[in-house]
């Protein structure tokens, strides 16, 4: 039966729920009621030719509460003159509340939105655009204000997230719901508290002016270098040293060429070369060697898998350090190995604008699957001969 049933007028006013309306205009005030619902009646002739379905479907759809039925006359030749269902309204939010069951959670969003009205309406267009998180949220939504309003009073405040002595509020709350609460920092903040070129949860911190955890470079030389300090602190190529971003940059160690590697092992077992360090990469992203002169002045080896997304890293890293060569990523390497090759589980396939033509042409080649589907060559698989037969020359 393809008749509109009570369930179907329910999910009519569930959709309006589900999609914020219902709570959205107790911010706004504009009332969504009285509201008509969509009716599919029976035709004239499925009416003559099923009466009695018709009469049940009448009785069933009139029995329910939440909405109101209004009635037109039907007259027939043999059964007379009988009330059909014409229209169906919903009258009052209330009403809405009950056909749908959800009386307890409006109360729980009308609570919250009394609250923010007094303690931060400059948040009621939030509330407005974001109805459904915020009742989400309800349970947790006097501290979300408290952590707001704390950032009111103390902008930009130097210390960590674990400072901040708000009652009821550990660092962990606030590190759980940063990204909410940056899109209600940015509501209420002055622009000069909010530093926009920082987006995004893992750069919250420096959103706000709180501080952070340092950025580390974990580094090793890899033979004698000229720099004295080496030898004062006893550092060689054995030496596994891992720097704050900050010293890292202040330490300019006389080396004349750097390599970065992806790989762990890779980095702990790269060959010896005489005033050249290697660093250990970490993906995308190179926030940690970021402002430092003596790197941007020095020769750059990027070693990483021969795939789509070692391609992208290296495309990345150029586009911070011009200079970078690429070593083992290109096309001898790949056919020398090709017994180690394996398969990339999601390639990637934007444009690398920084790339050679020779890295171009060997990407393209990957992601176009010239050579095999999804094609990977993971650097650990490279020969160590292969490695130490590559090194440039000094």
């Amino acid at each position: 039966m393809s008749w509109t049933q009570p369930a179907d007028l329910r999910a009519q006013v569930l959709k309006l729920w589900s999609r914020g309306d219902v709570l959205a205009s107790l911010v706004s005030g504009e009332s969504l009621f009285p509201l008509r619902l969509t009716l599919k009646s029976p035709t004239s002739a499925e009416m003559s030719e099923r009466f009695d379905e018709v009469r049940q479907w009448i009785s069933t759809l009139r029995i329910a509460d939440g909405y109101r039925v209004t009635l037109r006359e039907f007259r027939h030749r043999v059964f007379g003159t009988n009330s059909v269902p014409h229209e169906v309204w919903v009258d009052s939010l209330d009403a809405a509340l009950m056909l749908i069951g959800k009386r307890r959670d409006a109360a729980r969003f009308a609570a919250l939105l009394e609250s923010t009205r007094q303690r931060q309406p400059l948040l009621l267009d939030w509330l407005a655009k974001r109805p459904m998180r915020a009742l989400e949220l309800a349970e947790e939504w006097g501290r979300l204000l408290d952590i707001v309003g704390w950032l009111q009073a103390h902008p930009r405040p130097g210390i960590y997230l674990r400072q901040v002595d708000i009652a009821g509020v550990h660092s962990k709350f606030i590190e759980t719901h940063r990204s909410v609460l940056a899109e209600l920092a940015d509501r209420v903040l002055p622009p000069e508290a909010v530093d926009v070129s920082a987006a995004g949860v893992g750069q919250f911190a420096q959103r706000y002016g709180f501080r952070d955890k340092p950025l580390r470079v974990r580094f090793r030389l890899l033979g004698a270098v000229s720099a004295p300090w080496a030898a004062a602190l006893g550092w060689g190529p054995d030496t596994d040293i891992t720097l704050d971003a900050a010293s890292f940059a202040r330490l300019d160690p006389g080396v004349s060429r750097v390599f970065i590697t992806e790989n762990e092992v890779n980095f702990l077992a790269f060959p010896p070369v005489d005033n050249s360090l290697v660093i250990f990469g970490a993906g995308y992203g190179f926030d940690m060697l970021a402002d430092m002169d003596w790197l941007a002045r020095c020769p750059i080896y990027y070693w990483g898998d021969i795939d789509t997304h070692g391609f992208a890293i290296l495309d990345q890293l150029r586009g911070r350090f011009a200079q970078v060569e690429s070593f083992l990523m290109d096309c001898a390497t790949l056919l020398a190995f090709e017994s180690q090759w394996g398969e990339e589980a999601t390639p990637t396939l934007r444009d690398l604008p920084r790339l050679t033509p020779q890295e171009q042409a060997l990407y393209d080649d990957l992601r176009d699957n010239r050579l095999h589907k999804n094609l990977r060559l993971e650097q650990e698989r490279i020969g160590f001969d292969w490695v130490k037969a590559s090194l440039p020359a000094a």
